[in-house]
């Protein structure tokens, strides 16, 4: 199968999807559907984003799946935000550099300290 288009070829203009067919009974249901937020995500964003739920949200643990360094996992992290409609850092912490958020969470991620811990330091920052 190939994933929905979410562009028109002819005009550049947003598709909607209007009609869904059960692969099992033939059964048609027709209308005007939302794709959701993720609907816009291009497959390697997903495939992208269920790797990092599956990890929790661990860059670490993104690092050692993908074979990449932190600034390449952020910067996809990033596509995947801007993808989705948001600026990426708007909510972060402001006093906290980059180096100082990622040893917060990596001593999250080995225990050293616990998620209300982290989040003390985070909203601190």
């Amino acid at each position: 199968m190939h994933p929905i288009p979410h562009q028109c070829p002819v005009c550049h203009g947003e598709l909607n999807v209007t009609r869904l067919v059960c692969r099992e009974c033939d059964t048609v249901i027709e209308g005007r559907f939302l794709g959701g937020p993720f609907a816009g995500l291009s497959e390697e964003q997903i495939h992208f984003v269920e790797a990092f739920v599956r990890n929790e949200g661990k860059i670490t643990r993104m690092e050692e799946e993908f074979r990449l360094s932190y600034p390449t996992i952020r910067s996809r992290l990033h596509e995947v935000i801007r993808a989705l409609g948001y600026e990426p850092g708007k909510e972060s912490a402001v006093g906290l550099t980059e180096e100082e958020r990622r040893k917060i969470l990596e001593d999250l991620d080995s225990g050293k300290i616990t998620s209300e811990e982290a989040m003390k330091m985070l909203e601190e920052g």
